[in-house]
């Protein structure tokens, strides 16, 4: 059987050396040693200036919105993982859907343009696959209307825009440490900020408003993460450099072996250096693909409608009209990958979709 991903467990035997330290100490959460360590370093791996360690990427996006005190209208994207909206609306805020660039995939921003009203206060866009947005064009309309900038950035470890990394833009950036992610921590997330004001306060909403014994800054929530979860990170953290290789090298691998399938991928964004977490193919039909997503599943190899169905389209969202996420949300489909799929495994992979695709 071949899964769609597959988590990536760090050496049991250095991760044993944490938990040994954890037993030792008798610390398991609230902000513990191993907590800091791994901040400090993500921090310098993803070179950010402030990261905050939590308990998952839908925390990190609540939390976001929260440090924004945003009411009111968020212009979002409708192809994105349901975290997205569900954040939102979690937050008491109202998802405003944009359509998609047919290409990259991401939030077109001409329709971010055109869905600006008074009420509006802030742009929510997910980097789709780990794939950038138009961060320049998106920046320059969050300016001109006196709107902040949350990215959702869960599929983002390693991805570069300009020279720098991804989740250093916007006012907000989050990231998903979820174990089928480039970089896991079993559960997990993060928030950043170039803002030492934001970060701040995220550390009180994080920790029940918590700034001292009895002191209550902030409303706060418990989206801390526990010791445990860092010393799995810690431990897998030294071979991140060979994840990236082997996800890259295995992308080579589709790329030659689907050449000349009636199937495409989407662009990658101009300055952008993609981090290859997601192999994704779009079909010219939902009929084609479902023909190979079927002929996949008799072959046990289970691959991803990823992401369907097109979140305008859910049943407790205010329902418009999106006509591009809409289309690419049955057309698409992400392929198995993850760091130990050999590569024959991916050659029988694509001797099933080039055998019964359109």
């Amino acid at each position: 059987m071949i899964t769609v991903t597959k988590p990536l467990l760090p050496p049991f035997d250095q991760f044993m050396v944490y938990v040994k330290g954890i037993y030792e100490r008798n610390w398991l959460t609230n902000n513990g040693p191993l907590v800091i360590e791994l901040e400090e370093k993500l921090k310098a791996e993803l070179k950010v200036p402030h990261l905050l360690f939590l308990s998952n990427g839908t925390t990190a996006l609540q939390i976001a919105i929260k440090a924004l005190e945003l009411k009111g209208e968020i212009i979002t994207t409708p192809f994105s993982y349901i975290a997205t909206t569900s954040g939102i609306l979690w937050e008491g805020c109202t998802p405003v859907y944009a359509d998609i660039d047919p290409f990259t995939l991401n939030i077109d921003p001409a329709a971010i343009a055109s869905k600006i009203t008074s009420r509006t206060v802030a742009i929510l866009a997910t980097h789709v696959y780990g794939n950038a947005c138009d961060i320049d064009a998106i920046q320059k309309i969050a300016e001109a209307n006196n709107l902040k900038v949350i990215y959702d950035g869960a599929h983002c470890f390693g991805t570069k825009y300009k020279g720098k990394s991804i989740l250093e833009y916007g006012d907000i950036s989050t990231i998903s440490f979820h174990a089928t992610k480039i970089f896991n921590t079993a559960e997990g997330g993060a928030v950043m900020t170039s803002s030492p004001e934001l970060n701040t306060k995220m550390e009180f909403l994080r920790n029940f408003g918590h700034n001292g014994p009895g002191i209550f800054e902030e409303v706060g929530i418990n989206g801390k993460n526990s010791e445990i979860h860092a010393a799995f990170g810690l431990a897998g953290l030294p071979f991140i450099g060979n994840v990236a290789e082997r996800m890259k090298h295995l992308s080579g691998v589709y790329d030659a072996e689907l050449a000349g399938v009636n199937i495409s991928k989407p662009s990658i964004t101009e300055h952008c250096i993609y981090n290859h977490a997601y192999y994704a193919v779009i079909f010219p039909t939902e009929y084609s693909l479902l023909q190979v997503f079927s002929a996949l599943e008799k072959n046990e190899i289970f691959a991803r409608r990823y992401f369907y169905p097109s979140l305008n389209r859910l049943q407790f969202v205010t329902p418009s009209s999106m006509p591009v996420a809409e289309d690419i949300s049955k057309r698409v489909l992400c392929l198995p990958l993850y760091f130990d799929l050999s590569e024959k495994d991916i050659i029988r992979i694509c001797n099933v979709i080039r055998s019964n695709c359109e």
